[in-house]
């Protein structure tokens, strides 16, 4: 389908589907928690289980895709409502209203895309996706200061630009699919926002010369033999192109601003997977905190990525191996999918390489901010002498048999969730901080120093002023 960029009709529609509240708790409390992993298998139980309200039909026609009689159109949206649907283009009207296209709610978000797809290989190279799993990766590790100026590259649907829409006074979207900016451009109307532009091109190519307070990027960083999909696979060999968009980004920050970068390298040695990494962010003027998040050997990545060709064995086989030969001429021993986050700022810049379960992630921007902070104050600096606060959320945990402690650790109950095995006296150090003593005067042993720096590192400690 072709959108139509209609912003009147699509504020229009928007404010249709926010009277009836179509979110993300209408659909949790409907459908449960694990709707948002729907097959198109599940969605025949799901349409059982939705209530025949405006609600209920809302949720079948854009979450489920399926087709609901005019009369349940209107009177979940309205005349007005199922009149706006027609014009974008995002529905068919007749004697039913036909899903051309899916819309979601993300936080305070309406999302319109492209519709799931019943056979992904045979998606048009221009498909523009949902909100999926690395979009909402991407979304978890950014950090939201308020910003004069916002970059999103490779915005797809245009769910990152639209998130910092909320906290930026201008935001900038770049994409090569024209299709991705004409959902960009109706998200941004169906979501009541009018801070956003749009731009066509490249990478960084639209903004040359410009700077911003905050980029994000979950742009198509697949190491893939494939030139196929726009919102997958990008034009350039190896991991060159998640290279350009790191190395490109720190050019293209502010001085105190902040780039979340959804990317993958490749590593000639599994035993340094994540050097390549390291090497793009040497000299770029930020701090850097690379958060590897998936590491796969050449076949289990060709295996993931051709996944959707499984009930076609020869096609599948066929699949592997020119995946697995691309990876072997780039002599490839192990791809990693992460992300990568730069604080730019002067001084002696740092770079940290933390592994991050993805399950275990939340809502990371609270802790980057303080993380990169901290790291800003101490440059270099000793922690005898700071004065450190916990964080809200960190943890001290013991384990105690007989009076005595036999095993500890501390872990911060947001964001990444770092978990740290200590020994009981670093344990006790940490939990007596309370943001008026030093290091010092609680006569913490090495060991206890060392774990607060690195608890200032993670964003579970904080600097007071004296």
């Amino acid at each position: 389908m072709a959108p139509t960029v209609d912003k009147v009709a699509a504020r229009i529609l928007g404010q249709a589907l926010r009277r009836v509240s179509y979110d993300e708790n209408a659909i949790e409390d409907l459908l449960g928690e694990d709707a948002w992993e729907t097959a198109l298998e599940d969605v025949p139980a799901h349409d059982r289980r939705l209530p025949q309200s405006p609600v209920g039909t809302v949720i079948r026609l854009f979450f489920l895709e399926l087709p609901v009689s005019l009369d349940d159109a209107k009177q979940a949206l309205g005349g007005s409502g199922v009149e706006a649907l027609e014009r974008t283009g995002l529905a068919e009207i007749g004697a039913d209203a036909s899903p051309r296209s899916r819309i979601v709610p993300v936080d305070k978000l309406l999302l319109a895309s492209d519709r799931l797809s019943t056979s992904p290989a045979d998606d048009p190279p221009n498909y523009v996706s949902t909100y999926t799993p690395t979009a909402r990766l991407c979304d978890l590790l950014t950090p939201r200061p308020q910003a004069e100026r916002t970059l999103d590259v490779g915005t797809g649907n245009g769910v990152h630009a639209l998130l910092a829409a909320a906290h930026s006074r201008r935001v900038v979207a770049t994409d090569v699919n024209p299709r991705a900016l004409e959902f960009t451009e109706l998200n941004a109307a169906l979501s009541g926002l009018q801070n956003v532009e749009c731009r066509l091109g490249s990478l960084y190519e639209p903004v040359d010369g410009e700077h911003f307070d905050l980029i994000t990027c979950n742009a198509p960083f697949v190491v893939s033999p494939e030139r196929r999909w726009a919102y997958r696979d990008g034009s350039f060999d190896g991991d060159e192109l998640s290279e350009r968009m790191v190395r490109e980004a720190a050019a293209h920050l502010r001085d105190g601003g902040f780039a979340t970068l959804v990317v993958s390298w490749l590593a000639h040695d599994a035993s340094t997977p994540d050097e390549r990494a390291a090497g793009w962010v040497e000299g770029s003027g930020c701090d850097a905190w690379i958060l590897p998040i998936a590491e796969a050997t050449p076949l289990e990545h060709a295996e993931r990525w051709n996944a959707h060709l499984g009930g076609d064995p020869a096609a599948y086989g066929e699949a592997l191996d020119r995946w697995m030969s691309y990876l072997e001429e780039l002599d490839a021993r192990v791809v990693t999918e992460g992300a990568v986050i730069l604080h730019r700022r002067p001084g002696a810049n740092t770079t940290r390489i933390d592994e991050v379960d993805e399950d275990e992630l939340e809502a990371a921007d609270a802790q980057i901010q303080r993380a990169f902070a901290t790291r800003a104050q101490l440059d270099g600096a000793d922690t005898l002498d700071a004065r450190l606060a916990p964080a809200d959320a960190l943890r001290v945990e013991t384990q105690v048999r007989q009076g005595r402690t036999i095993g500890a650790r501390v872990v911060l109950e947001e964001g990444t969730w770092p978990v740290l095995e200590v020994s009981g006296r670093a344990a006790e150090v940490v939990a007596a901080l309370d943001g008026r003593r030093t290091l010092r005067e609680l006569s913490a042993p090495p060991e206890a120093v060392v774990l607060c720096r690195e608890l200032l590192e993670l964003g579970a400690l904080e600097l007071v002023d004296a």
